[in-house]
């Protein structure tokens, strides 16, 4: 297997299939590539990819049966819609880092009493940047209670706090199907309830997105035997909803050609 791998390698351009796509779901394959490349690719998305989210909390008045780092705890971890192009990291701003229209939101929530305070209920400064998700409960409000602050949002990445990380994704190696010689296709196809359709001599999968551990064992249970390529790569990428899920995937590509450049403006440098 690894000689085919090889061979492949050496003869085949990466290729890139779309598989599924909704507003925040994405899976698709990459061939001929490694186990390197997809981790890069993975850990990038995951640590890389920056995202607007609060860093800094001040309240005016808090009468709830939260303490203030509870609240703010919470804050924290509300994704919110991030515009890359309008905001800059703060250690990039050319405010160097005190705080600018450019680097920084401020979203407020006014004084409210009695009930639950959900997300929607901050304003923001700047109307394209809100909570991705409305109805987050914070805090519940009894009667004369009250809650007000400003909170401070900043874009980050999650090598400094997953609260940054645009989504959740991973990746597996593309299961490659062969029929036993003592099975045949379409016996296997029938044992294998709809899993499996006829390509050629032999099988495919009908529905990646429904291919499990479980499928697995059935197909091997009944003839058919199933290897996990190490050159093409199946990869599932969910986003919390702050950017587009080809977005983060062309974020991450941009960031890995730059520090591929700075790399090679370094090195070319060195003696």
């Amino acid at each position: 297997m690894q000689e085919k791998a090889l061979k492949k390698r050496k003869e085949g351009i990466m290729k890139v299939e779309l598989i599924h796509q909704d507003e925040n779901e994405i899976v698709f394959t990459i061939d001929n590539i490694n186990p390197v490349i997809a981790n890069t690719l993975r850990r990038t998305i995951l640590v890389e990819v920056p995202t607007l989210a609060i860093k800094e909390v001040e309240f005016r008045k808090n009468g709830s049966a939260l303490f203030d780092e509870i609240i703010a705890h919470r804050l924290g971890l509300i994704p919110l819609t991030t515009d890359l192009k309008t905001y800059n990291l703060q250690s990039e701003c050319k405010c160097k880092g005190e705080g600018c229209a450019l680097c920084q939101v401020e979203l407020s929530l006014p004084a409210k009493e009695e009930g639950t305070v959900y997300s929607k209920d901050m304003q923001s400064n700047d109307p394209k940047i809100h909570p991705v998700i409305g109805d987050i409960p914070i805090v519940e409000l009894d009667k004369g209670q009250k809650l007000e602050f400003v909170a401070t949002a900043v874009l980050g990445k999650g090598k400094e706090h997953m609260k940054y990380s645009p989504g959740h994704v991973y990746y597996k190696g593309y299961p490659e199907l062969t029929v036993e010689a003592k099975t045949k296709v379409k016996e296997a196809i029938k044992l294998c309830n709809g899993l499996l359709i006829e390509k050629g001599n032999g099988v495919e999968i009908a529905d990646l997105m429904k291919w499990t551990d479980s499928c697995e064992q059935f197909c091997e249970e009944n003839g058919v035997k199933v290897e996990y390529s190490d050159t093409k790569f199946l990869f599932f990428l969910e986003s919390w909803g702050q950017l587009k899920p080809k977005e983060i995937i062309v974020t991450a590509l941009d960031i890995l050609d730059k520090k591929l450049a700075d790399f090679e403006k370094s090195f070319s440098k060195a003696k």
